[in-house]
């Protein structure tokens, strides 16, 4: 159930939505530019099963689709934050804990 959100991309994708509102897919492939189409698509598919992401289909010339977070998923935006501030408080303890490890 913990992949649910902390699954791969799962959580940055939530996060873009969440963070910048109803999105084109295109959109929301240019703010994760690491994300393969395929997997951004399958990460969307998988996210509006779960509830967590509303898909709206526009029947227009050429076809328009938009993205959204659910309130579902807002409910999520603690815990983002949390991890959010987890990393500002530790992010040097973690960088110097590679760095210790990594013999440098």
């Amino acid at each position: 159930m913990i992949d649910l959100v902390f699954g791969r991309w799962t959580t940055p994708v939530l996060w873009v939505l969440n963070h910048h509102g109803k999105l084109r897919f295109t959109e929301v492939q240019k703010l994760l530019p690491d994300c393969t189409p395929k997997v951004l698509t399958q990460r969307l598919r998988q996210l509006e099963a779960d509830g967590l992401v509303t898909r709206t289909y526009y029947a227009e010339m050429p076809p328009r689709v938009e993205y959204e977070s659910t309130e579902l998923a807002r409910t999520l935006i603690p815990v983002f934050n949390a991890l959010a501030d987890w990393s500002d408080q530790h992010l040097a303890e973690v960088l110097a804990a590679r760095a210790a490890y990594q013999g440098d």
